[in-house]
């Protein structure tokens, strides 16, 4: 669990959803010191830079996804970093918006996993609905530069996440897609499950993402532990 190890800041954080059943679990993270120096960060950033996703949508996992209802985490890497791409929550984008080649691959899977065809748009909000967190390792990039903020505070933060996650023994499932969600793998224990994959980015989504099932496996993982399983067709939250 997260340690107040320095001067308590009594807000939350700009960008922070006002209605988000996270904000008292989390809230030991927000009065320590690494979380201000990650502010610190990337509101210089945002000063001088074009950052994403807009400050507004920055913890949308965690407005979308409640607290009780998590029983799956898809992990990612970073947010997409072109122009009105990223909203937040991993691999998503809003409706209209061109998906990205990693979402596509991740459609393709899905209709190969489990015969689902590709919804017309490119939002996730409906499995985030459901109970599935949709979080990247690092939640803000600079405009055109992915990993421009790793190593910066956030791995740590996401770490710090996952640990609240794994404290609280109602079982969930960690997909770790890439590398760096794959780093994540030595916080989870039992009675909590892993699944790991390559990234389905082009680069990557031929070395074992694809094929991989995820979506199938996830499901089945649910219902062995007495869980309901995740409507992957529902990309809509209806």
């Amino acid at each position: 669990m997260a340690k107040n190890t320095g001067k308590m800041i009594t807000k939350t954080p700009a960008g922070w959803p006002s209605n988000s059943s996270w904000t008292n679990v989390l809230a030991p993270l927000f009065s320590d010191l690494h979380f201000h120096a990650l502010q610190e960060f990337v509101t210089r950033e945002r000063q001088q830079q074009m950052v994403f996703p807009p400050l507004e949508k920055t913890y949308a996992a965690f407005a979308e996804t409640c607290w009780e209802s998590v029983r799956v985490i898809i992990l990612g890497q970073d947010p997409y970093h072109g122009l009105g791409q990223a909203e937040g929550l991993s691999f998503s984008v809003a409706p209209g918006i061109v998906k990205p080649p990693s979402l596509r691959n991740i459609f393709k899977e899905l209709a190969f996993d489990i015969g689902v065809n590709a919804p017309t748009h490119g939002s996730l909000r409906g499995w985030a609905k459901q109970g599935v967190l949709l979080l990247n390792t690092v939640l803000t990039v600079r405009q055109g530069a992915p990993q421009s903020h790793a190593g910066q505070g956030w791995e740590w933060f996401t770490d710090e996440v996952i640990k609240v996650l794994v404290a609280c023994n109602r079982p969930k499932l960690f997909l770790l897609w890439g590398t760096p969600a794959q780093k994540k793998q030595t916080l989870i224990q039992p009675p909590h499950g892993v699944l790991v994959a390559p990234h389905p980015s082009p680069l990557s989504a031929h070395r074992g993402f694809f094929g991989s099932r995820p979506f199938s496996q996830a499901n089945d993982w649910l219902i062995a532990n007495g869980m309901n399983p995740i409507d992957w067709g529902n990309v809509n939250g209806l």
